[in-house]
């Protein structure tokens, strides 16, 4: 049985590393989307077979591949797809960034819930389409936060903005609050697209980093008609911790759509490079599953080390309990009210503590006085970062 050791500190510093590499040396990086292990043997070695033959023209998706795509939606879920629906991509952001180019672009408007990833904030100045939002709605329980969806909310948000909604680009799991969206949640959100006639671009790159045993449930499983009216986004990228190689798939039933969809990403001439064919064809073959499993219980655990010294050593701080993903998210409202804190957090936590965590208010509205902070690294540098915020709010 292979021990899989994510206590290991790997030194990413000098590898160009996006992470690691943009900021000053003193500085502890827990900002961007990757973690700080290595990958699952099983990509390693398949990398090493396609350089070991030393030739590196132009590739393309293999028919294994689009398999190990259907047998895992099948395996996962029990969702049966045909190999026929994928469009492969250069990653769920460029898909969705061409989605909205496909559906929004005659004066569109494309509906999100906010707090959310960044660049779903970002497409309204890309493609100068109006951004409609649905905000979730905050628990405070002690210092723990929980976010909800409200129904009656996110029917109002459609067709604002003076526009008809085009597109709900969906988040789920949920970045940055971690949620993992049930199904009578999902029922709701479909059939309310279905009502106004707008395509669900479901965003589900952490569908597999999931905490605790939860489940995710691909919002186009709950009816063939919400499979027709669904472009579902899936990568290997962040659950095995190869997105700086850029593959992602787009599965697309309605024929039509998919049609349509494939012009787009061919227009933007969206191509996916063989190396990063190579690393999705291992990653999506079940060899890692193995590791995989290991990785979730040690994220589970990391998640539980952090919300733990958080409300031990800075109950001031307010902190999500995420359910899937590697992602925290930390209110600081109380610091900032007492004026222990100034400025944005990050920034502050930055000249102060010489650790690195991502802008909230760069996730649009609720996002300020919050900043996310990835845990998916060993606990020796998650602890490392934990005393750095403590230190920097004395």
């Amino acid at each position: 049985m292979t021990i899989h050791n994510f206590d290991e500190i790997i030194d990413r510093r000098g590898s160009n590393s996006f992470k690691w590499d943009l900021f000053s040396k003193e500085a502890l990086p827990m900002w961007v989307a990757d973690m700080d292990f290595k990958v699952p043997a099983p990509i390693t070695s398949a990398l090493h077979q396609a350089v070991d033959h030393a030739v590196f023209g132009y590739s393309m998706e293999s028919k294994e591949l689009r398999n190990n795509v259907v047998t895992r939606m099948k395996k996962l879920y029990g969702w049966e797809i045909d190999e026929s629906w994928i469009v492969t991509t250069t990653g769920l952001v460029s898909a969705f960034f061409a989605a909205a180019d496909l559906l929004c672009k005659d004066q569109g408007g494309y509906l999100i819930q906010t707090p959310v990833y960044m660049p779903f904030n970002q497409l309204q100045d890309a493609f100068g389409i109006t951004r409609q939002e649905n905000a979730l709605l905050p628990v405070i329980t002690g210092n723990k936060i929980n976010y909800q969806f409200d129904a009656g909310n996110f029917s109002a948000a459609f067709h604002t903005g003076g526009v008809r909604t085009k597109m709900f680009l969906l988040c789920n799991p949920h970045n940055p609050v971690g949620k993992c969206y049930s199904r009578d949640e999902l029922a709701i959100m479909a059939e309310k697209c279905l009502e106004n006639e707008a395509i669900i671009v479901s965003d589900e790159i952490h569908s597999e980093l999931l905490l605790d045993g939860n489940k995710h449930i691909p919002i186009a499983t709950l009816s063939k008609e919400i499979e027709n009216n669904t472009i579902t986004l899936v990568s290997p990228s962040k659950t095995f911790n190869i997105a700086g190689l850029f593959c992602g798939f787009a599965i697309i039933a309605n024929e039509d759509l998919r049609k349509k969809y494939k012009k787009t990403v061919e227009r933007m001439t969206l191509h996916v490079s063989g190396l990063s064919l190579v690393a999705a064809q291992a990653a999506f073959s079940g060899e890692c599953d193995g590791w995989l499993g290991d990785l979730n219980t040690y994220l589970t655990l990391n998640r539980n080390h952090l919300v733990s010294r958080l409300t031990a050593d800075l109950p001031e701080l307010i902190t999500t309990v995420p359910q899937a993903t590697y992602l925290g998210w930390l209110g600081f409202g109380e610091p900032i009210e007492k004026g222990k804190l100034t400025g944005e957090p990050n920034e502050y936590l930055y000249k102060r503590g010489h650790i690195v965590l991502n802008n909230g208010a760069a996730f649009g509205p609720g996002g300020e006085k919050f900043a996310r902070i990835n845990f998916g690294c060993p606990r020796s540098l998650l602890d490392d970062g934990i005393d750095r915020i403590m230190d920097a709010l004395k």
